[in-house]
């Protein structure tokens, strides 16, 4: 293999509001907990078990951080992608601890609301960095929000709903 690769990709809900600070420059930085669970039916006792990890996301992407803080709320459903990274800190004993967290930072970071509106405390938009739009930060195009194509395009012919 030529390379590595450091991508973490979630979906679940967060556990609380987004808690959003300030640099001294006034830039932002959302931290989130996230919750990820996985259910299955326990093969000796026939009950159904659940299993719940909790995951430390922090954001420090300007745009994204704004979409925390503006749209997303306790028990909101997200997809995210972006890299582990594990810092290390001293606590007030002096001992060293470690924080592994998911960071979104950069051009290969990616936060979308999959909550429809009303449900949840989630909006139901999508919003990424990602390598195209150097920077920027703006919804990702859905089928609800995109306007109906021209009656002239060409484009007609391929809007159509595949059934497979």
């Amino acid at each position: 293999m030529a390379g590595s690769v450091n991508k973490v990709i979630l979906i679940g809900n967060l556990g609380a509001d987004p808690e959003i600070r300030r640099t001294q420059d006034g830039r932002p930085i959302a931290n989130l907990r996230i919750a990820t669970s996985e259910t299955w039916r326990d093969k000796a006792s026939g009950e159904r078990r659940e299993k719940t990890e909790w995951h430390r996301v922090v954001i420090f992407n300007e745009g994204l951080c704004r979409v925390a803080e503006q749209y997303l709320k306790k028990g909101a459903k997200v997809y995210i992608e972006g890299a582990l990274q594990t810092r290390k800190w001293q606590d007030q004993s002096g001992q060293d601890r470690y924080s592994t967290e998911v960071v979104l930072q950069g051009f290969n970071s990616v936060l979308t609301m999959l909550d429809g509106r009303g449900e949840g405390g989630g909006g139901g938009g999508g919003y990424e960095q990602g390598g195209d739009d150097f920077g920027a930060s703006g919804p990702a195009p859905s089928r609800e929000r995109r306007p109906a194509p021209a009656a002239s395009s060409r484009r007609d012919d391929l809007d159509d709903d595949i059934p497979f």
